[in-house]
C-alpha cells in the first residue's frame, strides 16, 4: 500500500513459450558501460539491450542451458580506445602564470561576497604579484629605531645611569632607558643602614648603579648601588696598597685577636701584633689609627692592616741616603749591630764600623748605648736600612781610640762623607 513503507512483492519472470511445449526463462541484460569524456557532451550509445539466444540445445543435453555472457570492457581498454592529449591541452597552464597561492585558493569561508560571486582583482593588485622584493621600500631608520627600542640595556656587571621614578617601600625604581625601569632592592640601596629612601632617593635624581641580574621577561633589570660602592672602595684601597701610602682607619670593635675598623666603607682588621699598643686594645675603640696594607683580596674580602709596617713607613720616609742619624744599640749580633732609629732599626755592620782591625764588636760600642752614623743604603719594600760609622774617621781606626771625638764632630763629619758617597755613586753610575 502507499505511504505503508513496505515495497511492492517481487513479480515472478513470466517464462516464454517455444515451439516444442518447452517454457523458457528469457535472458537478464548484461551489464553497461559508460565512458565519459571532458569534451563530448552526449553520453554514449547505449549497448545492445540482448544477446541472441543459442539456436538450441547441444545435442545430449538434459535440459535448457542458461545464455552465455560476454566480458565486459575494461577501463584499461577503454583508455586505449580514447586518444592521449597533452596537460597543457587538458589545462589551461598559462592562465595561472603570475597568480600567488591565495589567488588559486580564493577567499576565505565566510568572507566572500553575497551569492558566492567572486569579485574580479583589480589591475592594481594583479600587477603586484609580478613585483620583486627590491621595488617595496624600505624605511633604514624606522628599521634601526625599532630595533633600538627592543635592544636588551644592562648586562650584568656593566655601570649604568639613570634617573628616580619611583620609590617602594622594598626598593626604588630607575630608569635606565629600558622598556621596563630597573629595581634596586632596599638592602642594595647604599653602604651602611639607610632607614629613609624617600628622602635618600628623590624622585628625578640622576643615581650611578651596578647591574646585577639582567632583565627579565618583564624587562625588568635588577641594579644595587651598594656594589658599585663596594667595587668602587677596593679599588681605591689597592691603589693605596700600590702608592705605599699610610690611610687613617677609626677602630669599631675590637676581639681577642685584635681589633676592626672601617676604611672606604669597608671592614679592615688589624691583629694585636700589628698594634703599637697590643696589650691594651680594648682602649683604642673609638680612635683613629695609620695603618698599611699587609693583604687586600677583594675575591675573598680580606682586609688585613699593621699599625706598626704604617710607622715604618712614615719613618721611612722621613729617611734619605745621607742622613746622619742618631739611635741607640738595641743588639749586637755575629755580623753586627742593630740601632734603634726612633720606630724603625737599621743595621751598622761590622764592615762599616771602623777602618781599623776590630776584634770584637764590644770594643766599638755596648748595648743600650747611643750613637750617630750616616745612612747608606734605604729599603723601604723591605724594611732596612744600612748603616756607617767607619765614613765619620779622620784616619782609619779612629773610632776604637778617640770614639767621643768622632761622636760630638759627627755633624760636620757627615758633610765631607756625603761627598764622599756622591763621587761613589757617580763612579757606579
Amino acid at each position: 500500500m502507499a505511504g505503508s513503507g513496505t515495497p511492492p512483492p517481487r513479480q515472478p519472470r513470466t517464462p516464454v513459450q517455444r515451439p516444442g511445449g518447452q517454457a523458457v526463462t528469457p535472458p537478464r541484460k548484461p551489464p553497461q558501460v559508460v565512458l565519459i569524456r571532458k569534451e563530448e557532451t552526449a553520453p554514449p550509445e547505449s549497448a545492445p539491450t540482448e544477446l541472441a539466444v543459442p539456436a538450441a540445445a547441444a545435442p545430449g543435453s538434459a535440459g535448457p542451458q542458461a545464455p552465455s555472457r560476454p566480458a565486459p570492457p575494461t577501463p584499461a581498454a577503454a583508455a586505449q580506445a580514447a586518444p592521449r592529449r597533452s596537460d597543457d591541452e587538458l589545462f589551461d597552464l598559462g592562465a595561472l602564470e603570475g597568480m600567488t597561492m591565495a589567488d588559486l585558493l580564493g577567499p576565505e569561508p565566510g568572507r566572500g561576497r553575497p551569492g558566492g560571486e567572486r569579485k574580479p582583482a583589480p589591475a592594481a593588485a594583479q600587477a603586484a604579484v609580478s613585483r620583486t622584493v627590491d621595488d617595496f621600500d624600505f624605511d633604514e631608520e624606522a628599521f634601526l629605531a625599532a630595533l633600538d627600542e627592543n635592544e636588551i640595556v644592562g648586562t650584568t656587571g656593566e655601570v649604568v645611569s639613570g634617573t628616580v621614578v619611583g620609590v617602594e617601600s622594598d626598593g626604588v625604581y630607575v630608569d635606565i632607558g629600558g622598556k621596563a625601569p630597573g629595581f634596586m632592592p632596599k638592602q642594595e640601596a647604599g653602604l651602611g643602614v639607610i632607614t629613609n629612601l624617600k628622602e635618600r632617593f628623590p624622585r628625578g635624581l640622576r643615581v650611578e648603579v651596578l647591574v646585577t641580574r639582567e632583565q627579565n621577561a618583564d624587562g625588568v633589570v635588577t641594579i644595587s648601588a651598594r656594589a658599585l660602592a663596594l667595587r668602587q672602595s677596593w679599588e681605591k684601597v689597592r691603589q693605596l696598597e700600590k702608592d705605599g701610602k699610610v690611610a687613617q682607619v677609626q677602630i669599631t670593635g675590637f676581639n681577642r685577636g685584635g681589633v676592626t675598623c672601617d676604611l672606604e666603607g669597608l671592614r679592615g682588621f688589624i691583629p694585636r701584633s700589628q698594634l703599637q699598643d697590643g696589650e691594651n686594645h680594648e682602649a683604642l675603640v673609638g680612635k683613629t689609627l695609620g695603618v698599611s696594607f699587609l693583604e687586600v683580596n677583594p675575591e675573598t674580602r680580606k682586609l688585613v692592616l699593621s699599625e706598626r709596617k704604617a710607622a715604618t713607613a712614615a719613618r721611612f720616609g722621613e729617611l734619605e741616603v745621607g742622613q746622619l742619624v742618631e739611635g741607640q744599640v738595641v743588639a749586637i749580633k755575629p755580623y753586627g749591630f742593630f740601632v734603634d732609629l726612633g720606630g724603625v732599626s737599621g743595621l751598622l755592620h761590622h764592615s762599616s764600623i771602623t777602618g781599623g782591625v776590630l776584634r770584637d764588636l764590644r770594643e766599638a760600642f755596648e748595648p743600650g748605648e747611643r750613637l750617630k752614623a750616616l745612612i747608606t743604603q734605604l729599603d723601604p719594600g723591605r724594611g732596612r736600612i744600612a748603616l756607617n760609622t767607619a765614613l765619620l774617621e779622620g784616619q782609619p781606626g779612629e773610632l776604637l781610640i778617640a770614639k767621643a771625638t768622632v761622636m760630638a764632630e759627627a755633624t760636620d763629619r757627615a758633610n765631607r762623607a756625603r761627598s764622599l758617597l756622591r763621587q761613589k755613586e757617580q763612579e757606579a753610575g
